[in-house]
């Protein structure tokens, strides 16, 4: 299956142009102001879908779909979005009907998700009824069926103004009716099997990555989400978030070359510098108060950076055969927006769209460290390095160790 970009923008748009109709329509029924959060198109195994949701309470619905866009829509609340929703639409006392509150917000807002699609394929998408759906973090979820092959998913997330309401929609459709779809209206692309591998390639280097933090600081790791995101350049701060992050960007050259932001909330910050060193913050962590970085902290911090951002990158050399240098990484204490804003800036000049991977690496314990990974190639140059990788080159991501620690800067 052939993807192209420029399809990958089109039906990016529809996915905004969906929420929008879905947001509008949320609007009217509810009375409630909403707004557009983010939209995009992840390529992701369905266990890293899964992963996303934890162990949050979520209501929606499901909506299977036929041709031509065959697959599933699903629209779920969380348990704050849900709870104002039912209080708006329900008499005090009358639970019974909370469900099928649910199930008409559901049907209206997925209903004018889809029509979007609709109207640009020029034809009817056919829907079933809305089934119900409640429950904890992947039982939400389409693709229950045990299948790992990496899928499409078109998601959208809304918010709303001035109350405790979140929900997203994702669209997840059947791959041969979508590649139907695609090869009416494009003419050669990137092929979905190299976009899936190069997902995969970016697993490992997330894997390896997550080694060398283990190697480093004697803490266990594992990475939880791992996903290739086609979104708008101007939602990339957006994924990122406004929470205070402490971590390090750095530059990259080759093929593809681009950015690579390391970012860890303070707490998880300062737990990996001191498994690694003996290092005295002062400051009263765990009162609230910041954490005070000294020079000594901060060298010890980014000399993990560089380990983890050395790991990732040498995944992707070695698959593409090609030689990917970084810039020396330096410590950065800030929103994780703002940390992410120049380099954002600096990928718009060349496009309106682009490819963002993102991983996440947490440990297991109880005083858990979370280290998030945004790779943003810059654009064009990623869809070069594709077509020119070799699909069987996959497994050939893990770099000599001796390298890890010595990468060209």
């Amino acid at each position: 299956m052939e993807v192209d970009v420029q399809s990958l923008e089109i039906y990016n748009e529809l996915a905004r142009d969906g929420a929008e109709s879905a947001a509008a329509a949320l609007s009217k029924l509810t009375g409630i102001e909403t707004h557009v959060e983010v939209t995009g198109v992840s390529i992701q195994s369905p266990a890293d879908l899964r992963a996303e949701y934890g162990d949050d309470e979520y209501a929606g619905v499901s909506v299977a779909l036929g041709e031509p866009l065959s697959g599933e829509a699903v629209l779920v609340f969380d348990d704050h979005g849900r709870e104002t929703i039912t209080g708006k639409l329900v008499p005090p006392g009358d639970e019974d009907r909370a469900e099928s509150a649910i199930v008409e917000v559901g049907n209206i807002v997925a209903n004018g998700f889809v029509s979007g699609w609709a109207d640009y394929l020029g034809t009817k998408v056919e829907t079933a009824p809305p089934s119900y759906l409640e429950g904890t973090g992947s039982a939400v979820l389409p693709y229950q069926t045990g299948d790992e092959r990496p899928i499409l998913v078109f998601r959208s997330s809304v918010d709303a103004v001035d109350e405790d309401v979140h929900f997203s929609i994702l669209l997840v459709p059947d791959v041969d009716a979508l590649e139907r779809l695609l090869e009416r209206r494009t003419s050669g692309g990137v092929s979905l099997e190299k976009l899936e591998v190069f997902t995969e390639m970016t697993e490992r280097g997330a894997v390896r990555a997550a080694e060398n933090v283990t190697t480093m600081t004697g803490l266990e790791t594992d990475v939880e989400v791992n996903r290739l995101n086609f979104t708008p350049v101007t939602d990339i701060s957006r994924q990122v978030g406004d929470d205070q992050r402490v971590g390090t960007v750095v530059e990259y050259r080759g093929t593809p070359s681009g950015y690579l932001a390391v970012l860890f909330d303070p707490a998880s910050a300062r737990r990996s510098v001191e498994a690694l060193a003996p290092v005295a913050f002062e400051d009263g962590a765990g009162d609230g108060e910041p954490i005070e970085w000294d020079d000594t902290a901060q060298g010890a911090f980014e000399e993990l950076c560089n380990v983890v951002v050395s790991g990732f990158l040498d995944g992707w050399a070695n698959v593409l055969q090609t030689s990917i240098k970084h810039s020396p990484p330096s410590f950065v204490a800030d929103m994780g927006s703002s940390i992410v804003s120049p380099i954002v800036a600096d990928v718009a000049r060349s496009g309106n769209y682009a490819f963002l991977l993102d991983s996440s690496i947490e440990t297991p314990d109880a005083e858990s460290v979370t280290c998030q990974l945004f790779a943003l190639p810059r654009p064009g140059e990623l869809e070069s390095a594709l077509e020119e990788l070799l699909v069987e080159r996959a497994t050939e991501t893990r770099a000599d160790p001796g390298d890890v620690f010595h990468s060209g800067n």
